[in-house]
């Protein structure tokens, strides 16, 4: 029972030290942040099932290049780690982008007059309580949302550039 304390209070502290760099992400990508937003408002199954199956799809890749770096020699050994990196620095990106993303959409259907970077805050703050919650939050909610925001992202960086 002790452990299962030390886990949960560890769950909702890193959620806490989440609302700064949610809110320092918005504050450096704002067009990218509101156009993520728009994406998870109007399609937000979409943005869910593209995230979900591209979010799989490339951490198997990152996993299958990783152990296989393990396995090489030399030169190839190298190439496979830095391609295996990159991939899983791709993927922390886009999940990082994605969930402010969904932090400031939560924030923005809560407090609506607030000022933007306080719609991040409430956001950011109820986002990360609630995916805290054992289990629930843990395997449901916070799969579900970094992967809708995933899938936002990926939407926003592959759409046609607006006229």
């Amino acid at each position: 029972m002790n452990d299962f304390m030390i886990v949960t209070l560890t769950a909702i502290s890193l959620g806490l030290l989440l609302i700064p760099f949610f809110i320092v992400l918005s504050a450096l990508f704002p067009v990218r942040t509101a156009k993520i937003m728009e994406v998870i408002t109007r399609m937000p199954g979409r943005s869910f099932s593209i995230g979900l199956v591209n979010f799989l799809f490339f951490l198997a890749v990152a996993m299958l290049l990783f152990s296989l770096s393990e396995q090489a020699n030399g030169l190839l050994k190298g190439i496979l780690f830095v391609l295996a990196l990159a991939i899983t620095i791709i993927l922390s990106v886009s999940l990082s982008l994605g969930l402010t993303g969904m932090a400031t959409v939560i924030g923005e259907r809560i407090t609506p007059t607030q000022s933007p970077w306080r719609r991040t805050l409430w956001g950011a703050l109820l986002l990360g309580l609630s995916c805290a919650v054992p289990l629930l939050g843990w395997f449901l909610l916070l799969p579900a949302a970094a992967w809708a925001g995933m899938g936002a992202f990926i939407i926003v960086i592959f759409q046609k550039p607006e006229k």
